[in-house]
């Protein structure tokens, strides 16, 4: 998801609750499925106090089970319930038939204890809003949306906003391991779930048994700089895609070179600034969300030729193409109701992260991001502002994570991921005092299971039978 989420990490107590959960009741919900919901302290300081949901999910093992894989895809805010239920495509079946693959959602997203903040209405106006103002009114305008985003928070959901950071969510991660019986963690993260899994390997490194963090991100650098690598991250897999899209005759650029083509994206979208495109059910293309439509199909290289198609039609104003890419990132439904993903992300991004206290930072870092990244560098640079106005305090500091005393941990980082680009993976592997990096040459953001069979053995031989690879291995 853009704007992986601040993976920003501080310091904490670690270890959960002296009284383990209680073992999960599983019900069968559909397709070989398993639910179940565990209870976990709103504040692990108060493991006796308020209680909130986590929902979980799992598909059993098919042959000689070895124990529980749990995923995460990331966001922050993404599915992992939903994750679970792509197990035949996000897993190999060799990893199927020994574990059962566990889903949850973390605290604040979808089906656990959900963070709320606007309405269907309020957000679609929020995410079409002018994200990268020009001026004075413009500026003015993201700013009260962002007070109003954050103050919405406050009023639905005001008692979880402070509980939501990535610390919490990984105590609650061991509370899960312990109501699933293992005795040590087997995990799967890609992108911000990454991180989840480092804050869990740093504050519990003894019951690690083996992690897959996939489309690393840094935990060691500040959440501007973040932004900036990702804005950089997302105009160079634009110009990797360049060089697929000239061999095809449909393809919409007028030169044929790389910046040639991010100069006409960059110039497409401001044309939308003032004139939004037209999308097919009466709603507006603006600027925001054609750049969202534009940036969503790097995530795959399989969706490129998506891209051509999107900008061709909206190079004659129609922005429809580019609509439906930007509603599936935003987790936008048919029916114009919204996943709780932007809002959750949004919320544990605030307090995962110190953030500018003041929106003429932003503007400034946006000046720095157009200089560096063209196309994307302006809306990614404004995308934290809400965090601004911020009613919980950041819980989290930047810093490296060292997880000392935990096994290997397998680091997969892909050269051209345009939202988690490959120095986070490789910084991150040299943080953790047991990383061991996995490289991956290629486009697309994460690796396992898009394709190499070269990196799907190394992960499931990691994950099966412990067998790690020689530091540098490249795919």
């Amino acid at each position: 998801m853009l704007v992986a989420g601040a993976v920003l990490f501080a310091s904490g107590c670690g270890g959960s609750p002296a009284s383990a959960p209680p073992a999960l009741a599983w019900r069968d919900c559909g397709d070989d499925f398993e639910c179940a919901v565990l209870k976990m302290p709103l504040d692990h300081g108060k493991p006796d106090g308020e209680q909130i949901q986590i929902s979980v999910n799992r598909l059993p093992a098919t042959g000689e089970r070895i124990g529980s894989l749990l995923v995460n895809p990331g966001g922050p805010g993404g599915s992992g319930l939903d994750y679970a239920r792509a197990a035949q495509v996000i897993v190999g079946p060799a990893v199927r038939e020994r574990f059962d693959i566990v889903g949850f959602d973390p605290r604040g997203v979808g089906a656990s204890t959900p963070v709320k903040c606007l309405s269907n209405e309020r957000l679609d106006a929020f995410i079409a809003l002018d994200a990268t103002p020009d001026d004075e009114a413009e500026r003015a305008a993201y700013v009260r949306a962002s007070k109003e985003f954050a103050q919405g928070c406050e009023q639905r959901s005001g008692k979880l906003l402070a509980h939501l950071s990535t610390a919490d969510a990984a105590r609650d991660m061991d509370l899960l391991r312990q109501a699933l019986g293992e005795e040590k963690l087997t995990y799967l993260g890609k992108s911000y779930g990454t991180f989840l899994g480092a804050v869990y390997a740093d504050l519990f490194p003894g019951k690690v048994r083996a992690l897959v963090l996939d489309g690393a991100l840094d935990p060691a650098i500040s959440r501007m700089r973040l932004n900036e690598d990702q804005a950089k991250g997302f105009d160079a897999a634009f110009r990797a895609y360049t060089a697929s899209c000239f061999a095809e005759p449909s393809c919409p650029f007028a030169g044929h070179t790389a910046e040639g083509a991010l100069a006409e994206l960059a110039e497409l979208l401001r044309r939308t600034d003032g004139k939004p495109l037209r999308g097919d059910d009466g709603r507006q293309v603006t600027e925001a969300i054609a750049t969202l439509g534009a940036l969503t199909p790097l995530y795959d290289r399989n969706s490129w030729p998506t891209l051509t198609e999107s900008i061709r039609a909206a190079m004659s104003g129609d922005g429809t193409q580019l609509l439906r890419s930007a509603d599936q990132l935003v987790g936008r439904r048919s029916d114009g109701s919204y996943s709780n993903q932007t809002e959750a992300g949004m919320a544990v991004n605030c307090v995962d992260s110190s953030y500018p206290a003041d929106a003429s930072t932003y503007a400034d870092q946006a000046v720095s991001g157009a200089a560096s990244a063209p196309a994307f560098g302006p809306y990614v640079m404004w995308s934290s502002l809400p965090c601004v106005f911020w009613p919980a305090a950041p819980a989290m500091t930047a810093g490296p994570l060292r997880a000392a005393g935990a096994p290997p941990i397998l680091v997969v980082g892909t050269t051209r991921d345009p939202a988690t680009p490959y120095s986070w993976a490789r910084a991150l592997a040299g943080e953790l005092e047991s990383g061991v990096l996995l490289t991956y040459d290629g486009d697309g953001h994460t690796a396992y299971a898009g394709g190499s069979g070269c990196v799907d053995g190394v992960v499931e031989g990691y994950l099966v039978s412990l067998r790690v690879p020689e530091g540098g291995k490249r795919c």
